[in-house]
């Protein structure tokens, strides 16, 4: 089955599953442990104008289903990234993703800029949805008005393909959606972390050196899908799904819901070779579903689409 994807701006993808922003480093760090010529795509790790310390330690916590974070955006910044990573990349098949971080509107626009033609970059990720920092980040996801102006601002600076990452911390996603869409973005990607805090009990104080983190892994599947559900009804630009993937059928319930292609995150600090297994299985199981392309996958559970009468529920007996 072919799983070729094609997005805006002649950005093709070899399949759907790309590796998620934060999760996979700049690619060096997996590459014994993972097939990365066999990836649709690489979302690298969060890029700014200049270094960025991150936030202080504790800045992981495991929770049921899954994984708290406080990284806060921590990176060499984006002239490192270019002398020191994008090699590497160039080395590789994926296409590669460059997710692109600031404080201001400005910085989002520098960062943009600097890497606008350059060999081996093939898009851009606008991270406006971090929850991990005290400024920018996720203030600029929850309010239309400042996404449409960060997305603007690095529009008028790349003709590279753009998708914009959305916050599920907003009451509503739609809205912000349809603003990054009205701004120029190619894409959207979907969804972000949810914010959410753990307690040392054995310290009496909050697990996480920030306070609170990221809530990322399997509990947050059904948010990031309700999401993609809404939002796909709402905008005519594709949508990269990610938030808790771990198999080759949650990637088809990503696609069924809206979404053109996934990205896969949390499940590769536990099993690094997740990505190819999925990829691997993934023709069996949309033909298991009677897909006979992947195309024919893409919001099959939308409005007018879904075939089928739901399954009846069994009866309550006191």
């Amino acid at each position: 089955m072919d799983l070729r994807v094609i997005l805006p701006r002649g950005l093709e993808l070899a399949n759907p599953v790309m590796a998620a922003s934060g999760t996979f480093g700049f690619g060096p760090e997996y590459s014994q442990f993972v097939n990365i010529d066999a990836l649709g795509g690489i979302s690298v790790k969060g890029v700014s104008p200049e270094p960025w310390t991150g936030n202080p330690p504790p800045r992981i916590w495991e929770t049921p289903m899954g994984l708290l974070n406080s990284i806060g955006l921590q990176n060499p910044g984006v002239d490192v990234f270019i002398e020191k990573d994008l090699p590497f990349l160039r080395q590789h098949q994926p296409r590669v993703i460059v997710n692109i971080i600031g404080h201001t509107v400005d910085e989002y626009q520098r960062v943009a800029e600097r890497l606008d033609g350059l060999d081996g970059v093939h898009a851009l990720e606008v991270n406006i949805s971090c929850p991990n920092i005290k400024e920018g980040g996720m203030s600029f996801g929850q309010d239309p008005d400042q996404a449409y102006a960060v997305t603007h601002a690095v529009r008028q600076v790349t003709n590279l393909p753009i998708m914009v990452k959305l916050s599920p911390n907003v009451t509503s996603p739609v809205l912000i959606a349809q603003a990054i869409e009205a701004a120029g973005a190619d894409m959207i990607s979907a969804i972000n972390t949810v914010v959410g805090l753990a307690i040392d009990i054995d310290h009496r104080r909050p697990a996480l050196g920030g306070i609170t983190g990221g809530l990322s892994g399997p509990a947050i599947k059904p948010v990031a899908l309700r999401i993609i559900y809404e939002v796909a009804q709402a905008v005519h630009i594709p949508i990269i799904g990610m938030g808790g993937i771990a198999s080759a059928t949650d990637v088809l319930e990503f696609l069924m819901a809206g979404a053109s292609a996934v990205m896969v995150g949390t499940i590769t600090f536990q099993y690094p070779d997740r990505m190819n297994q999925i990829i691997n299985e993934l023709p069996q199981v949309l033909q298991a579903h009677g897909f006979t392309s992947l195309q024919d996958a893409v919001g099959a559970a939308l409005p007018g689409k879904s075939t089928g009468p739901l399954k009846e529920e069994i009866p309550y007996e006191s």
